[in-house]
């Protein structure tokens, strides 16, 4: 036996099989489909004329039933009705059918119009004029009847499910809080869900018009300051925070709330992570930090981003790291026809490869092990893959690790940088995208300073070649390897103290996905030459952010785990800056992304200035590498102690003790 163009189907192969009852059931339901159109035909005639039909509305039955069946069908069909599936019959569905007879009806009540005059041409014409009585309840029972189907279907359904569910012995009794278009997505999906042993017994909302009503049959019982009292009188057992787009204050607000009710929190995932109108019980979890910094979804220009990667080779170094493998996770969702993943690292890159590959089964993705220093390695890649964009996420960026090794930091940062972006010009990469970092700006590190040097030269590439090659900046990503909130909570796990350098310092942060789409963005907006910054929202102080994760951990600050400061260390700032002044950064298109041009920068005299710095990298001491990287960014001011002003204790003194 022989498959539609797939081949024989063998005999433990289930795919012939399967697909043949996929075209049973097709063909079942469409059957069903026409018995309700045309029921709905005869019966609005039977009733009309009381079971009685004179001959003429016997006739006017038999002539117009085909047409009108026929065209409802077409209509059905051309919205998609019928390849939708009976058992998740929604609203959405629901407006489909409406809208399909809708429009049959409107064409019947059109000809009813036009009959009269048509009869002179032709005496058939007066089977067009139907009854306008016949017109409504044809309408209204076509549509009740598929919805009717549908119904009874997908009840049958939930039943038999039901009835072959592992309920748990015990429930938790939760309270919801939010009403709104979240919250109704998990009142239903937990209606669905009775294995996970969570039983609502009420939402929580602020909207004073939504007290005492109903959503999806769980009732509104009071307000998010009512949650103490609602816990004691309810029993519950823990909170589920379902507001899909709430601030920042609002979840900080909402969670010290059920902290003092002394219930367990968890959060639905934002709304950029529901799709299609569904929301995945499973990711439900915990409050975390990034609900307490609040920053609103990301809008992408999904067009613009499609145009820049579908179908087209895409390249990105660094690519196992925490902004080179979400870049690759964004960019597998535009249907690129192949991901070159350039790593150093072996395990990170077989671990980013195999993910892609099992998440993103229709794009090629290749796995290749480079360090991006090595030019004939990086040019070989180019020439094998002719990507048309490359995103350039490789490079050290630890502050103090970089004090310790500046030697390192310029090879990497600063000649590899150099390398890719030289092979990328000389292959023909259309679009080559430099992730750098606020610490560019104005640098008192040997990191941030490396980074300013390769800006300038991605710039002066584009100045002298005219190709969109752009850099992105940006601050800290919550979560990256290395960061603060990864050591805050093993610090918290193993009892504290939580060491913060200095109580005043504050920080730009963004999620790591957040960060992935909008460089993504700003590299479909490239033209070539610009330095685009992303917008951080508002500075957070680190002790604060100390603070926030002990309390989320379930302990208190200062009683439970003690913080302690330790100290500027040396190359670091007290605050971060975004932009320069020379560059005046202007808003793009994007809300997010702001984009600045400085003039183009004199790369002959820094050329040979780096050729020299280059010669000595081996044997470079820290004040070597800092005196030398003054020469090249005017700007840097290293420093080695922490200044005066900046010391912990006077800070303290004048400013008072953290929020």
């Amino acid at each position: 036996m022989v498959g539609l163009g797939r081949g024989p189907i063998l005999p433990g192969d289930t795919t012939g099989r399967t697909m043949r009852a996929n075209r049973w059931m097709r063909g079942a339901r469409g059957g069903i489909d026409l018995v309700v159109l045309v029921a709905a035909w005869v019966v609005p005639f039977l009733l009309r004329f009381e079971f009685n039909l004179p001959p003429s509305g016997q006739r006017q039955l038999v002539v117009l039933l085909p047409y009108v069946v026929f065209a409802q069908f077409a209509a059905l069909s051309f919205l998609g009705v019928e390849r939708q599936s009976w058992r998740y019959i929604s609203l959405r569905e629901s407006i489909h059918i409406t809208r399909a007879i809708a429009v049959v009806s409107l064409v019947l009540l059109a000809a009813r119009i036009v009959a009269p005059g048509l009869q002179s041409l032709s005496p058939r014409a007066a089977y067009l004029a139907t009854p306008l009585s016949i017109i409504l309840m044809n309408g209204a029972l076509a549509v009740g009847g598929l919805l009717a189907v549908r119904v009874i279907r997908r009840l049958q359904s939930s039943y038999v499910e039901l009835r072959h569910v592992d309920r748990p012995h015990e429930t938790s009794r939760v309270l919801l809080i939010g009403a709104g278009r979240a919250g109704v997505l998990v009142a239903r999906e937990l209606d669905g869900r009775p294995e996970l042993g969570i039983r609502p017994i009420g939402f929580v909302d602020d909207n004073p018009r939504k007290q005492g009503t109903e959503v999806h049959g769980i009732p509104v019982i009071g307000t998010t300051a009512d949650i103490q009292a609602l816990s004691e009188s309810r029993r519950i057992d823990e909170a589920i925070i379902t507001i899909a787009s709430a601030d920042g204050a609002t979840i900080r607000r909402i969670t010290a709330a059920c902290k003092d009710a002394r219930l367990p929190t968890k959060i639905i995932p934002g709304i950029y992570e529901i799709v299609g109108g569904q929301v995945n019980l499973e990711r439900i979890r915990p409050v975390a930090i990034e609900d307490l910094l609040g920053r609103d979804p990301v809008e992408l220009d999904t067009t613009g981003i499609r145009g820049l990667v579908a179908h087209d080779v895409v390249m990105v170094t660094g690519a196992g790291g925490s902004i080179g493998s979400e870049l690759c996770r964004q960019l597998a969702r535009f249907d690129p026809r192949k991901i070159v993943l350039v790593e150093q690292a072996e395990n990170a890159l077989w671990a980013v490869h195999r993910e892609l590959q099992d998440d993103f089964p229709t794009v090629e993705v290749v796995p290749a092990i480079a360090d991006v220093c090595d030019r004939d390695r990086i040019d070989h890649l180019l020439l094998e893959h002719r990507p048309s964009v490359l995103f350039h996420a490789a490079a050290h960026k630890h502050v103090p690790m970089m004090e310790c090794n500046p030697g390192e930091a310029i090879k990497n940062n600063v000649l590899g940088t150099r390398t890719v972006a030289d092979l990328a010009l000389a292959r023909g990469v259309e679009r080559f995208v430099m992730i750098s970092t606020d610490k560019a700006v104005n640098p008192t590190s040997i990191m941030g300073a490396t980074k300013r040097i390769a800006e300038r030269y991605v710039q002066h590439l584009a100045h002298a070649s005219g190709k969109r090659f752009v850099s992105v900046r940006f601050g800290n990503v919550l979560g990256s390897t290395g960061s603060v909130v990864p050591v805050f909570k093993q610090q918290i796990a193993d009892g504290g103290p939580v060491t913060v350098t200095h109580a005043g310092m504050t920080r730009y942060f963004m999620t790591i996905p957040e960060s992935a789409q909008l460089v993504i963005q700003a590299a479909s907006l490239a033209e070539g030459g610009e330095i685009f910054v992303l917008d951080m929202g508002e500075p957070v102080r680190i002790v604060d952010l100390a603070r926030d994760l002990i309390r989320l951990s379930g302990f208190e600050p200062e009683v439970d785990i003690a913080i302690e400061f330790t100290g500027t260390r040396p190359g670091e700032k007290m605050f971060e800056e975004l932009s320069l002044s020379e560059e005046n950064a202007d808003r793009t298109v994007h809300p997010k992304i702001w984009t600045g041009r400085s003039p183009e920068p004199d790369w002959d005299t820094a050329a040979a200035d780096l050729d020299v710095l280059t010669a000595r990298l081996e044997t470079l001491t820290r004040e070597d590498a800092q005196a030398a990287i003054a020469r090249l960014v005017t700007e840097f001011q290293p420093s080695s102690l922490p200044p005066e002003e900046q010391d912990t204790a006077s800070f303290l003194a004048e400013h008072g003790p953290p929020a």
